[in-house]
Order: structure tokens, then sequence, then C-alpha cells
């Protein structure tokens, strides 16, 4: 670690930086006056600490952690090439590999990926750019986690979530800790707590820190919980507005996704017509062949079918095929809600 023999403003200023604290901050941090941080930040290699101020800088920075010290060199000597502690470009690629194979539910060969990085390296060793890749690692593998209904205790969606969210916290990057809050709702919705996640939603679909398609989604996800508490009329008129948001901004899968989702809940609200249109649109107009699609879109079919005694058997066939489907991906969630469908219907 690298140490320093006679402080000036210029060391004072990027131990400051390296710790990542404002002027204020840094001062209360070392018991000093906000003048004396100002005049360092200012005069740089122009003025030098009192020597009780130098030694109260020495105890700063041996206190300080690795990932601090790596970053305090990294200002002192920017022409010195940093010792990164992983290959980011081939990490990089790792990322872009397990998106596709999340998006496929390839469930075995996505976490092979992602903990190949997360099992060899301490976060708190990383600099920014591995901080953020291994933060953008802890969310893809929350995402393989929620996809298998993993989404509550220590080896949860939840907890990978919430890990990840501190990181984005520590790097300042608001978009990443919305999409992030997005995710926690949703594993709030999946684990029952409706009512809680409808007005998570709710706060999401207007928060600017997310991107107008994020917004729509949350606006459609408040939708959804509405439904599942069995306000669906009001779940209509929610998601339609969702609907007519998408097709908007041109994007064909969540409009399709929308459809599927105010099919159920139009049947929630007995306008088995409506259901049926709108699977239909669902089932036709989606872009994306995904196991986790075809589940949902089947699931949601033959919820529908169940609904009207003149096709319950078809209803039933088409719940076992998308329950054969959800075993063979490991789609644990899917499968349950299934199995729910299925209970409701025989009581």
């Amino acid at each position: 670690m690298v140490s320093v023999q006679q402080w000036t403003g210029r060391e004072a200023s990027a131990l400051r930086a390296a710790l990542r604290m404002s002027t204020r901050a840094f001062a209360e941090h070392l018991g000093v006056a906000l003048r004396t941080v100002a005049k360092w930040e200012s005069l740089g290699s122009e003025t030098h600490p009192r020597p009780d101020t130098q030694a109260i800088l020495d105890t700063a920075l041996s206190r300080a952690d690795t990932a601090t010290h790596a970053r305090f060199e990294a200002r002192l000597f920017p022409e010195r090439k940093a010792a990164r502690p992983a290959d980011y470009e081939t990490w990089t690629e790792d990322i872009e590999r397990a998106v596709v194979c999340v998006s496929r539910q390839d469930f075995p060969f996505a976490s092979t990926l992602l903990n190949r990085w997360l099992g060899s390296h301490d976060p708190h060793d990383l600099d920014d750019k591995g901080l953020y890749l291994y933060g953008r690692s802890l969310v893809l593998l929350g995402d393989v986690q929620r996809d298998q209904g993993a989404i509550l205790g220590p080896l949860s969606a939840r907890q990978s979530y919430l890990t990840a969210r501190g990181m984005f916290s520590e790097l300042d990057i608001p978009r990443r800790l919305a999409q992030i809050e997005l995710s926690l709702a949703v594993v709030q919705e999946m684990s029952g707590q409706l009512d809680a996640c409808a007005r998570w939603y709710e706060q999401l679909a207007g928060d600017e820190r997310l991107s107008r398609r994020d917004r729509a989604r949350a606006r459609l996800w408040i939708g959804t919980a509405l439904s599942k508490e069995g306000n669906n009329a009001h779940a209509t008129t929610v998601m339609a507005a969702a609907t007519r948001e998408f097709e908007e901004l041109g994007e064909p899968e969540d409009w399709s996704v929308a459809h599927q989702k105010l099919a159920l809940a139009h049947r929630g609200a007995g306008n088995l017509t409506q259901a049926l249109h709108c699977i239909d649109i669902a089932r036709t107009t989606g872009t994306v062949d995904s196991p986790m699609q075809r589940v949902r879109l089947d699931t949601a079919y033959g919820h529908i079918l169940l609904s009207d005694a003149a096709t319950r058997n078809d209803g039933l066939s088409v719940l076992d095929e998308a329950a054969q489907v959800a075993r063979l991906y490991g789609l644990s969630h899917q499968l349950r809600s299934i199995e729910g469908i299925r209970k409701g219907q025989q009581g």
C-alpha cells in the first residue's frame, strides 16, 4: 500500500476523493476545520499541513480499506497502469452471455458464468469498474433466483438485489438503483405482499430515474397486483393505460405481455369474451419465444379456459403442457401458480 512521506494539499485532496467524501464530511472525519480542507483543495502541493495534522492524515490513510488505497494511488499516480483484480473485458463478456442465458432460462450455465466472478473476488478489493461489474452480476443472479422461485431468505433474489443496491448506491448510479427497486417490488409481489407492492409500483411509475418504458412496466404491474387482490375493474383501467403507452413507445413485446395480463384481469371480472380476445392477441403477437413466456401464456390461457365449463377439459390440457415445460426448466414459481389454479378449480 502507498504511504506518504510528506503530506501536501494534493495528497490530502486525493485521500478525500478516495474516501468518496465531501469537503465537509472529510473535515469532520479528520476533526479539522472546513476552511483547512478547502485550503488543501485550492492550493494543492503548494500548502503543507501542520505536523499534528500530518499525523492525523497518516492515521486516516492507515485505517482506509484496500479499495480506498487503490483509488488513492490511482489519483496520485495516474500514469501507472492500475493493477486490475480481474479481466474486466472477459467479465463483461460473461455478463452479456449470462443475460442471453437468463432470457432462455438456461439457469445452470448463467449461474456458472456469474459465480465464477462473484465467488473469486471480494467487492471491497475492487475499484469502481470492478464494483459496477460485481453489482451487475448480482442483479443477474437475483434474476436467476427470482425466476427459479427463490425469492426470500439468505440465498435468494431479494438478498442479491439488496446487496447490489448497496453497491450502486456507493457508486451513485440512480438509474441502476431505481431498476433494482423495481425488481425488489416484483419480489414483494411474488411473496404475496400485494398492497405494499402496488404502492411501491405506483411510486416507481412516476420515478424520473427510470426510463419511460420501465415506468410503463411499473404501471402495468400496479394492475397485476390489483387484479391478484380481486380489484379487477380498476386493474383493467390501469393496464389499458400502460398498454397504450407501450404502443406509443414501439415496444411490441411489452404490448403483447400487457394483453396477457389484461386477459387475466378481464377473466377475474367475469368478462370471458374480452379475456379470450386479449389472450388471443398475446398469443399471436409475442416476439420472444422463451420457455418462461410460453409457460406464462399457456398458464393464462388455461386459466381462462377453465373458467367456462364448456372448455374446462381444454384448459386442464393446456395447464398440463405448461407444467411440463415449467418442470423442465426449473420454473418453480410458475409451477406453484399452476398448482394454485388447479386447486382453485377443485375447490
